[in-house]
């Protein structure tokens, strides 16, 4: 890769195109944005520099904005802002790759006939994951496309953690635990080996905690366990999205009060988590903020679970070497970090108050990428803060598959 090429990565959302441009051997970021609001009528362009300085700004007042429409700004606003860059590929973040996929793939019309039958699988997110891809092969369809599932690293978990208590013909459908945030904890494995000496064979829960969260397993940068199962609503609870949920509560919804499928889906993914319990709002933040006994009865349950799903990851590992927090929350929140370390002190975990308060905001400690041990040196755990970086994910993986292909 020349000094002069670009990567550009994609995701893609129901309302949103969020993007972000590398460049050079290095991949270094230069530019980041997003388009929001998709078919509101409302719609909303920003674009940055790598310093978050603006680089440009529209907004659509004249009728609602769709994916293609979205994509097509995007590519004149490339051809116009690349400054002698040359795009060499496209990496795209799909939420859903199946048993099929544990890496990269290159996308092309037979792609996404094999991903379309993928769409029962998550409804709610890969049709708009898609969206953008046919898109760009309408536009450009000499440009690399490469798809970087959020599944994929969860695919070589052994298959009792894959696995539900299900007769073995509905789990030939494909019903069983996929896990997601994959790209999250992948990167978060790749980055734990340039912290220290042991790290790379280390005994890791990851917590990658956002409005959408999860943790993970990791034993020797390979994912065996993980919080999301057939869905990215299980699990934790999250910013709208209830988490793990007795299945015999959606029977009662619909059979005792009459909700329909729909209604029950509503409620899962966007009535739920944070705003279902609080009332209040599904940000953190402003949760934190909040005087509201409900807003300390959400964050205490989310905390909370947490501390059950750290106990049941760190069984599957057998021990816990390293605790990680990573997204937006895990990255910012020094209280929730202080009270799942408090919680987890059986498990050795020691807290550094003074270096945790210091993590905030992807201000590293350590000054490796943004990483910050927070952990107090006679910690058996060792907790670090990792900023989550999906994109640079994507990105080297897309560099990776134009590099194979030419060679």
């Amino acid at each position: 890769m020349q000094a002069t090429d670009s990567i550009i990565v994609i995701n893609a959302g129901s309302s949103s195109i969020k993007f972000s441009m590398f460049s050079g051997p290095a991949l270094g970021l230069t530019l980041r944005g997003k388009i929001e609001n998709l078919y509101s009528g409302m719609a909303r362009f920003i674009a940055q520099d790598a310093q978050g300085a603006l680089v440009s700004e529209r907004e659509w007042r004249d009728g609602p904005l769709d994916h293609e429409g979205g994509m097509r700004f995007l590519f004149d606003f490339a051809h116009t802002h690349l400054d002698g860059q040359q795009v060499v590929a496209v990496g795209h973040r799909i939420v859903h790759g199946g048993v099929a996929y544990s890496g990269p793939q290159r996308l092309d019309a037979a792609m996404l006939d094999a991903l379309d039958k993928l769409v029962p699988l998550a409804p709610l997110h890969l049709p708009h994951n898609l969206a953008p891809v046919r898109s760009l092969l309408a536009m450009a369809p000499h440009v690399p496309q490469v798809a970087c599932f959020d599944t994929a690293f969860h695919v070589g978990q052994p298959e009792q953690a894959q696995e539900f208590a299900l007769p073995q013909r509905i789990t030939d459908l494909g019903v069983r635990r996929y896990g997601f945030h994959g790209l999250s904890y992948e990167y978060i494995a790749s980055v734990l080996p340039q912290m220290g000496t042991g790290l790379a064979g280390a005994r890791v829960v990851a917590a990658h905690l956002g409005n959408g969260a999860s943790m993970c397993a990791i034993d020797g940068g390979r994912s065996v366990a993980s919080t999301m199962g057939f869905t990215a609503v299980d699990g934790l609870p999250m910013g709208t999205r209830c988490g793990a949920l007795d299945p015999g509560v959606v029977l009662y919804l619909m059979q005792e009060l009459g909700m329909d499928v729909a209604a029950v889906q509503k409620l899962m993914y966007q009535e739920s988590g944070l705003l279902g319990v609080s009332g209040i709002s599904s940000d953190m933040r402003t949760l934190e903020q909040s005087c509201d006994p409900r807003a300390r009865k959400a964050i205490d349950l989310m905390i909370y679970r947490i501390g059950r799903e750290l106990g049941s990851l760190a069984a599957a590992l057998g021990g816990l070497d390293t605790l990680v927090f990573s997204g937006g929350i895990g990255e910012n929140s020094a209280a929730l970090r202080a009270a799942v370390c408090r919680d987890a002190a059986w498990l050795g975990v020691q807290l550094d108050d003074a270096a945790n308060a210091a993590a905030v905001g992807g201000v590293g400690v350590d000054g490796v990428d943004g990483c910050a041990r927070i952990s107090a040196t006679g910690s058996k755990v060792a907790v670090w803060v990792v900023p989550a970086n999906e994109e640079l994910m994507i990105a080297r993986h897309a560099l990776e598959l134009v590099v194979k292909e030419a060679a």
